[in-house]
């Protein structure tokens, strides 16, 4: 069996997408790698190489070096940090993709390449927004992604490349720290309710905006990669969705576990336009029909897990 690489490998994604490719692959299966090195008693568990994705040379070695037959590209600027450093954004996202394209064209490799609901504009319909519809983003990084949808669907119709994705809504997860998202707020929330009993947030009391829980993300992606190819007419960009709330939704549903918790609104001009431009909620018919997608975790259930996994993590159990 050709191994698998994960670039990209420490941030929100990877931290837990790592963990469960090596428990259905085995360890040494698995090479992990990010261009940073790894925190003191992380990345010890399996391989892991520093891996920089805009360097061909590097990207190619280690491809060959390790017989990497599948690729996990994760590696990116997310939404509010591309738009503070958007020529980095586009180096990173677009240079590394068209990277790591070529390396899996050249070597025959299988990719997972995800995308976001960054990828529609102000000009999308907002409410169960279609598979197929308008996508013109206004930020950096939303225009990274869906040239990288494009430049994928090329990729498997021009060259044959087995290509998937999907369209992240915002991610939580009990594992890694807040990344430079726009939706990082529904990851804070958790931390300062169990140390402080409360949240100033940087999003209105009312935007409403898909979530995911991050087991529901890791699962979705390891579905859609062993997914029967003859079955997906997209392969590329599938909408999913899980939970759906607002700020002030998910700040109610924290106070039934921890009654006192109070919430204030100290709104970012720049991540507020970023979300208001983005889709309140996602139509996933495709990828519920294609491939059989189906999500675990609702705001009730997803809160209750995070709040009994952050507790011993903040020594507070």
């Amino acid at each position: 069996m050709r191994r698998i690489l994960v670039t990209g490998a420490l941030g929100q994604i990877g931290s837990e997408l790592v963990p469960a490719l090596r428990a259905r692959h085995g360890a040494e299966q698995v090479i992990a790698s990010d261009i940073r090195v790894p925190p003191a008693g992380a990345g010890t568990d399996g391989p892991f190489a520093v891996l920089d994705v805009t360097n061909f040379r590097q990207l190619q070695d280690l491809v060959r070096r390790h017989e990497i037959g599948t690729l996990y590209h994760l590696a990116a600027l997310l939404s509010a940090t591309a738009e503070e450093r958007p020529h980095v954004a586009w180096e990173i996202n677009m240079g590394g993709l068209y990277k790591i394209l070529e390396v899996a064209r050249e070597n025959r490799c299988a990719l997972f390449h995800p995308s976001s609901i960054a990828a529609f504009g102000p000009g999308t319909p907002r409410a169960a927004t279609p598979q197929d519809t308008v996508q013109r983003p206004n930020t950096m990084y939303g225009v990274t992604k869906v040239a990288g949808e494009l430049l994928a669907d090329y990729y498997a119709h021009r060259f044959g490349l087995d290509v998937r994705g999907l369209r992240f809504p915002g991610l939580i997860s009990h594992t890694a720290l807040p990344g430079g998202g726009t939706t990082d707020y529904a990851v804070a929330i958790f931390y300062d309710a169990l140390r402080h009993g409360r949240y100033r947030c940087f999003l209105g009391p009312d935007t409403r905006l898909d979530m995911m829980y991050m087991p529901d993300a890791v699962r979705a992606t390891l579905e859609l990669m062993e997914a029967d190819p003859a079955r997906l007419e997209h392969r590329n960009a599938f909408n999913i969705a899980a939970a759906n709330f607002t700020p002030a939704e998910l700040a109610a549903e924290i106070r039934k576990h921890l009654p006192g918790f109070e919430i204030e609104y100290e709104v970012d001009p720049q991540r507020q336009a970023i979300a208001d431009s983005w889709p309140q909620s996602l139509d996933d018919t495709a990828a519920r029909t294609e491939w059989g997608w189906r999500p675990r975790y609702d705001l009730a259930a997803m809160t209750a897990e995070m709040l009994e996994q952050l507790r011993p993590k903040l020594k507070l159990a």
